[in-house]
């Protein structure tokens, strides 16, 4: 269990937020909303305004953070970025892809769940249950 990823015990493990005006809204409602001393936040709201530069620079730090445990970004604008997405196969912090008010939600074009339904198959071939 050595090679395992941890998630630090010292300070609270925080969510960040790829999403929607709406939903990080929702979320910030709830408390899940942080800035530090630096002032840096754990959530980006992407508009009409946002370009695909801004949502690669937030996935990048967000993934990159030891104090974030999970990702949260929208399915919609994963899509905008479905190749750091794809790419990204750390247990810590965990990408999960929500829908949005807006964008309804795709199983096809979520990578988690892709990942999951291969390991699922791969694992009933190898033990010959089809």
């Amino acid at each position: 269990m050595a090679n395992r990823a941890q998630i630090p015990t010292s300070n609270s493990a925080l969510i960040a937020m790829i999403a929607d005006e709406d939903t990080v809204v929702g979320l910030l409602m709830a408390g899940v909303g942080n800035v530090d001393l630096r002032r840096k936040t754990n959530y980006l709201i992407v508009d009409s305004k946002t370009t695909v530069k801004q949502v690669e620079d937030a996935f990048k730090e967000f993934t990159t953070r030891d104090d974030i445990a999970i990702v949260l970004i929208s399915q919609y604008v994963a899509n905008m970025i479905r190749f750091l997405v794809d790419s990204y196969n750390k247990p810590v912090p965990a990408i999960l892809e929500i829908p949005s008010k807006d964008h309804p939600y795709d199983p096809a074009q979520d990578s988690v769940l892709s990942r999951v339904k291969y390991l699922f198959s791969a694992e009933s071939v190898a033990s010959g249950r089809r």
